[in-house]
């Protein structure tokens, strides 16, 4: 190439931005990350609707069957069923607020940090509903006169499950902080 045209590339190139976002890339990407954790989301509610209110009924049912129930499983059972209750009326509201985000990037990003912060605000819930439901079934265990080994083994599940749904959680809160990230970062670009 001569001098003359590589002055005219040159110069063509100073009138473009050199490093550009590639829009659609972008909305692709973002839209799936959304996506992601709409159908997490969406298992985690369901899950903790149909344990709660399985697991309650079970308890309710066997409770009444048998003579040697407690007050302590008649409170587990309440609580399980308000949980249920909860996870289902907050479902139904996440469900209706998704109407209100716009279909471009900025709005799906907006509607995928609103899932992200429900997402971590219910494996929070989640997380410390184990310790309420542990304490009422060893305090059921300790009432009905069980083995102290049944309420240690119990206790010892209950610790390694809180352990993992805090690690869960933390997953939640890191993928939530790297879509605030982006909006931040397109914020600044605008």
């Amino acid at each position: 190439m001569e001098f003359d045209e590589i002055k005219k590339v040159w110069d063509s190139q100073n009138d473009e931005a050199i490093y550009g976002i590639n829009e659609k890339a972008l909305h692709n990407r973002i839209i799936a990350k959304k996506n992601k954790a709409y159908h997490i989301t969406n298992a985690s509610e369901l899950l903790a609707i149909i344990a709660n209110f399985g697991g309650g009924g079970i308890i309710l049912a066997v409770s009444l069957y048998r003579e040697s129930a407690n007050i302590f499983l008649f409170l587990l059972v309440a609580w399980m069923f308000v949980t249920a209750l909860y996870v289902l009326v907050s479902r139904a509201r996440r469900i209706k607020s998704e109407r209100t985000f716009d279909r471009s990037v900025l709005g799906d990003l907006r509607h995928a940090i609103a899932v992200a912060t429900y997402q971590v605000r219910l494996s929070f819930l989640l997380r410390w509903n184990i310790l309420p439901i542990g304490l009422l079934i060893i305090l059921s265990i300790w009432d009905g006169g069980r083995s102290v080994w049944l309420a240690i083994g119990l206790m010892i599940f209950l610790f390694i499950a809180n352990y993992f749904a805090g690690w869960e959680h933390n997953f939640y809160k890191s993928r939530k902080r790297e879509l605030e990230t982006l909006l931040s970062k397109l914020d600044t670009e605008q």
